[in-house]
């Protein structure tokens, strides 16, 4: 499988690891409310890797699944990163929020959505156009690569 052909799929039980998974750069789908049929049927259908906490579930046959060992958030980022290898796409690339990837926006574009002071401090921008969030690099960008690196140790 090639760097650019992991796609994951996070079962109910992982919400907080599929957000971080996303900001790290890969296509992770989380799905809240499907039951273990649905789960599986879709990671199938959309070729995806299925994280899950469930052993049955990923025991299941013909089904590429990864078992989250740990309870903690960073320790199941490490086992999808020594398993599965680095992130194929950039940091910060993917809407932490729906999984889209995001695209370039000028200022012009953002200026009725974002503060003031933004506007006057950030030159780049990126807007999910699925679900519309900006992006931008604000003061909490230093606190998170902070915090994916310790991931990552």
């Amino acid at each position: 499988m090639s760097m650019d052909e992991i796609r994951l799929l996070a079962d109910g039980m992982l919400g907080r690891l599929a957000r971080w998974l996303r900001l790290l750069g890969y296509d992770t789908v989380y799905e809240n409310h499907a039951d273990d049929l649905e789960l599986a049927r879709r990671a199938r259908a959309e070729g995806r890797i299925l994280l899950t906490r469930d052993r049955a579930l990923a025991a299941r046959r013909g089904l590429r699944a990864l078992l989250i060992e740990s309870e903690d958030v960073q320790e199941q980022v490490r086992q999808v990163v020594e398993t599965l290898g680095p992130p194929p796409n950039p940091a910060l690339s993917r809407c932490s929020v729906c999984n889209t990837p995001l695209e370039p926006a000028a200022p012009q574009q953002v200026a009725d959505r974002v503060p003031p002071y933004v506007l006057q401090t950030q030159e780049r921008f990126g807007i999910c156009p699925e679900c519309g969030r900006v992006y931008w690099a604000g003061t909490h960008l230093e606190h998170m690569r902070r915090y994916l690196g310790e991931f990552l140790r």
